[in-house]
């Protein structure tokens, strides 16, 4: 398992046009075959590694589990093949499976036809409003956030990796994980702390990216109330959030927060 592989390129610039090659490190990507109750349900590209977390948190937040007893077993399929990952169900899962049949593809991806407002109205069919209304130190979520790139050491070796990152209400940091795509990081995270069952901790997660609303369904499914990131959430995802009861900043130039829903969450004391 590579989660980047060397390469050779060519250096150009306005002044001195093509230069000699020079050695780089380029992020892997491939194909993950996840399958449930023996049948394919998705394939992701993604960056190798902590796929059996990536199963399990793609599996929360699409509301196939709520609990980690919710899975049966959770491996690869012949042992060896990193590449595919079976999910077997408990019973009571397996029926969720059913229902979810032909509403995943809409659930899960931008660009499905649906207006805004149908879109929020169908995931509250779905998803809950986050309860957790305790209050984090603003200033815990700044450090989280602005430290963020400390944990990214494949962002470092290739300049291509998103991060998420889960944190206490205390801003401690509880797990990190780096992928190619910024959904695939956010569902490694969650699950890591799902399968050792200590999601309920988490009280906020620092992201790399912009926030879209899938990004925001995922954590909503996590129970996760503050998401924090570097760059501006879209409109319909400020809308999702506010909905569901969700607290979303993105950092403004310089230093501070422009926060878009739930200010209330955050203690400036």
């Amino acid at each position: 398992m590579h989660r980047y592989r060397p390469s050779a390129t060519l250096t150009w610039s306005p002044e001195s046009g093509y230069r000699q090659k020079e050695a780089m490190d380029l992020i892997a990507e491939e194909p993950l075959s996840i399958r449930v109750q023996g049948r394919p349900y998705v394939v992701v590209m993604r960056t190798p590694g902590d796929e059996l977390a990536h199963a399990a948190g793609l599996c929360l937040a699409e509301g196939l589990v709520n609990a980690p007893a919710d899975i049966a077993q959770l491996a690869f399929c012949d042992g060896t093949d990193t590449n595919t990952v079976t999910v077997t169900l408990q019973a009571n899962s397996a029926r969720r499976l059913a229902h979810k049949g032909d509403r995943r593809a809409y659930l899960s991806q931008t660009g499905c036809g649906l207006c805004g407002k149908e879109l929020i109205q169908d995931l509250h069919t779905e998803i809950r409003p986050v309860a957790d209304q305790r209050a984090v130190p603003i200033s815990a979520a700044w450090t989280a956030l602005s430290g963020l790139h400390h944990h990214q050491p494949l962002r470092a070796q290739t300049r291509a990796a998103h991060a998420a990152a889960l944190h206490d209400r205390e801003g401690r940091l509880l797990a990190v994980a780096e992928d190619v795509g910024r959904h695939n990081a956010l569902d490694k995270v969650i699950g890591r702390l799902f399968l050792d069952k200590q999601l309920s901790e988490a009280a906020m997660v620092a992201l790399s990216s912009r926030i879209s609303y899938e990004l925001v369904q995922k954590a909503a499914c996590a129970r996760i109330p503050i998401m924090v990131a570097v760059s501006r959430p879209t409109a319909l995802a400020v809308a999702l959030a506010e909905s569901l009861n969700m607290t979303l900043a993105s950092r403004r130039p310089g230093d501070g927060f422009w926060v878009y829903t739930g200010a209330d969450r955050f203690q400036t004391d």
